[in-house]
């Protein structure tokens, strides 16, 4: 019964943890960061893991992989801090970017390079998205396209996938800061994606198989143990 159950429990495992790698590869985009302009939030040299999504999912707060002609060749890392419609401004007297004339706490800024150098109001044509980096002082983002002809924002079809995980450095592993100051406008904030599901398929279906492969030797020297400690007949009963 127990070599059955073994056998059951590594079936099951390896069905979660492949299952969980094939899943991932599907869902998932892995992405080198190339610049500091998302800074704290993703640095230069990071590794981050992408959803892959359409355009029409986005929601502001979210950090996004884009690729628009205007702004260079390489896919880009940007936060969605406006949706077409909306009115960005910077800044109100405490330094908050405004969003429809509401001030967005985004504590997931560096206080220090949280402020933009240069003031500015927008209206997101419908059916684009206003982009900036966390490192407000440094980023070129949606600012720097800024012209009478255009607000610097970008189709929502140049976007194809939102960053939810950091996975290297070790350091600095984990999942993006929530964008809760955009959960009051219109539509709120993104969902959590199926990500740390996926981590505990795959971790389940490790635990799984090694308590299965380790039932056999386990079970094996409980065996042996248990003859050892038969005593030997000595041939003097009566």
């Amino acid at each position: 019964m127990g070599h059955r159950l073994s056998q059951i429990a590594v079936a099951l495992g390896c069905v979660l943890f492949v299952g969980g790698f094939a899943v991932g590869a599907l869902l998932y985009q892995p992405y080198a960061v190339p610049t500091d302009s998302m800074h704290p939030s993703v640095a230069a040299g990071d590794r981050v893991l992408a959803q892959r999504i359409e355009g029409e999912q986005v929601r502001r707060g979210d950090v996004v992989v884009f690729r628009e002609a205007t702004w260079g060749d390489a896919p880009m890392i940007k936060r969605v801090v406006g949706l077409g419609g909306d009115t960005v401004a910077c800044c109100d007297p405490g330094g908050l970017l405004l969003v429809n004339g509401e001030p967005v706490h985004e504590p997931y800024l560096d206080p220090r390079w949280s402020e933009s150098p240069t003031a500015y109001e927008v209206r997101i044509p419908e059916g684009e998205l206003f982009l900036l980096g966390d490192q407000r002082l440094a980023s070129i983002d949606s600012r720097d396209q800024i012209s009478e002809a255009t607000a610097g924002s970008v189709p929502v079809q140049a976007v194809t996938a939102r960053v939810e995980a950091t996975l290297w450095p070790p350091g600095s592993a984990g999942l993006l800061p929530r964008p809760t100051g955009f959960a009051d406008q219109p539509g709120g904030i993104s969902g959590t994606g199926p990500f740390l599901l996926l981590c505990w398929a795959i971790a389940a279906g490790l635990l799984l198989i090694l308590a299965g492969a380790l039932y056999g030797p386990l079970a094996r020297r409980s065996s042996r143990s248990g003859h050892r400690g038969v005593p030997k007949p000595t041939g003097d009963a009566q």
